[in-house]
């Protein structure tokens, strides 16, 4: 059942390029090297387009409008409820329990967090599995590891730790170098690729996960046990096969069904079909790398999305591309390269983040046809000479391109540094009614659908691991010019009102941390979530009855 589960007392360009476009790509690897060159220093965050502090028309119309689907408590939008008793016998008499969504919907995590794992190398990738019993990382000495979050956590004893690792330096066998309070389920220690694992993702069984590098192969290993043996998934053609060079993968994604793999890198997106164990779709799709990519909707698996350097992001229809390669629509706006893309899963709805500063949401329904984008002006709308790891956004031209085709914007978070992520909040208990980002400014960003920042957590004050998550905040400490963290990945729980962070610590030699934020009251009441979520529902009737 689930307040068993929600225990509030748990502690719980093109593909194959010339050399002289190789050379090009390398200016995308954001490595620590741009990170050890502004150590010591935050980055210089200029709001040139301060973030919305009133709702915005366009967020209400989208809330109000019932197209997003529901994004009020059902208990909060009943009216006329003047019995108590009556509410507790209404939870009595159902013959299910109450929905994830109903007990959990408006429960945001407010905490700093304490750390729960720590890396002496920086991880890309961070993020719950679909059901959030497992939580996996990746990091640039190509290793994997996933963590049993059904499990308490362990008492934490520091241990003696190992040299740190770099990714020229041999293996550290003994993983000497990590430390963690979770269980720990596997390390997969990765095939060496060029520079660091890019993407990862755990299958919907969670018992495959897939990683990729900067080269043309994906490598999937079982979660089951303890072997060792990788499968690779090849995009490259027989006759161009490089293992570097070439291009290089840097997102990946199982399909719903588990039998599918997108995959995007230089130029390209591509579908893999792993029973068949063949590509079944490769298109040229930008001028620029595809850093990020997805599912559309999570039934049908037949809308791709794929977001590029170019500041585009095109949508594509394989029932159609037998016709014509070109794409379904594209979606305008970012003025910068587009970091990440996610995807809500019901077809429609989609965000992005980008290296203009700007947070995006977009419906499939409003993008541009391929035929309109054709007959746009082919022109940059950035700013000049901008590189997005310098940790400086100079002022733009524009706050979005001229042809704008977004919903809406989120700002006053910071995309620079790296490829930071932003995703959707789990429709299981929220409904997906609020996006939230990482930041190279070292906090997480939650916004309200209608414009507002909700709620910001910051890194910097962060507990150490001996200190546990649910445990009362220290005194807030100053914010020091040399702790500099950068928000790489975030990840919100399906469960529970739980997020999981990696944040890059900023030091010359690398390493970080991942840290777990709670809503507060999580662990401060000895009764289950369903239990608060009915004591408000009876103060909220009692609110309403009249004096008499």
């Amino acid at each position: 059942m689930f307040g068993n589960i929600l225990r509030l007392g748990r502690t719980a360009s093109s593909a194959y390029e010339s050399d002289e476009d190789d050379a090009d790509d390398d200016d995308d690897y954001d490595d620590d090297y741009f990170i050890a060159r502004s150590y010591g220093s935050r980055p210089r965050l200029e709001q040139w387009f301060p973030p919305h502090k009133e709702p915005q028309p366009e967020g209400l119309e989208l809330m109000r409008g019932g197209e997003f689907g529901r994004v009020t408590n059902h208990f909060k939008a009943k009216k006329g409820i003047r019995n108590i008793s009556r509410a507790f016998l209404d939870r009595s008499s159902r013959q299910t329990g109450p929905e994830r969504e109903e007990l959990a919907g408006d429960l945001i995590p407010n905490s700093n967090g304490a750390a729960v794992a720590s890396h002496a190398s920086n991880l890309y990738v961070g993020q719950f599995s679909k059901d959030s019993s497992f939580y996996y990382t990746c990091n640039q000495d190509f290793r994997l590891h996933l963590y049993d979050m059904t499990a308490p956590p362990s008492n934490y004893g520091q241990q003696r730790r190992g040299v740190k690792r770099h990714v020229t330096s041999a293996w550290d066998t003994n993983d000497r170098d990590h430390e963690t309070t979770l269980k720990v389920l596997k390390v997969i220690e990765g095939r060496q690729g060029y520079w660091t694992i890019t993407d990862s993702h755990l299958s919907p069984d969670n018992e495959r996960i897939i990683y990729s590098s900067i080269t043309p192969t994906v490598y999937m290993a079982s979660t089951l046990d303890s072997s060792s043996v990788q499968t690779p998934i090849r995009f490259a053609d027989q006759s161009r096969r490089r293992d570097r060079g070439g291009f290089g993968i840097w997102s990946c994604r199982f399909s719903t069904d588990g039998n599918e793999v997108i995959a995007g890198g230089s130029g390209h997106i591509f579908v893999y079909n792993l029973p068949a164990e063949r590509k079944t779709v490769e298109i040229v799709a930008h001028s620029s790398d595809v850093n990020s990519c997805c599912w559309a909707d999570s039934a049908s698996g037949n809308v791709l999305v794929s977001a590029s350097d170019d500041t585009f992001l095109k949508v594509w229809d394989r029932r159609s591309l037998g016709a014509s390669w070109k794409p379904s629509g594209v979606l305008v706006g970012h003025t910068e390269g587009i970091t990440n893309v996610s995807a809500k899963g019901d077809g429609r709805y989609i965000i992005s983040n980008g290296k203009d500063q700007a947070l995006r949401l977009w419906d499939l329904r409003k993008m541009r046809s391929s035929e309109e984008f054709d007959r746009l002006p082919k022109r940059s709308y950035g700013a000049p000479g901008y590189d997005y790891r310098h940790a400086r956004y100079p002022k733009p031209r524009r706050s979005a391109h001229p042809n704008d085709c977004s919903v809406m914007t989120y700002r006053g978070h910071a995309v620079l540094r790296t490829l930071i992520r932003c995703n959707f909040s789990p429709a299981e208990t929220t409904g997906s009614k609020y996006i939230y980002s990482g930041s190279a400014d070292g906090r997480i960003h939650i916004w309200s659908l209608d414009g507002r920042i909700v709620e910001v957590l910051d890194r910097s004050e962060t507990l150490p691991m001996s200190f546990r998550s649910s445990g009362p905040e220290l005194q807030s400490r100053s914010r020091s010019a040399y702790t500099v963290v950068c928000v790489r990945d975030v990840s919100w729980s399906s469960t529970e009102p739980v997020m999981m962070s990696v944040g890059w610590e900023g030091s010359p030699t690398g390493g970080s941390i991942v840290a777990r934020h709670e809503w507060k009251g999580l662990s401060k009441m000895s009764y289950s979530l369903e239990d608060w979520t009915e004591k408000q529902r009876a103060e909220g009737a009692s609110s309403r009855i009249p004096e008499r």
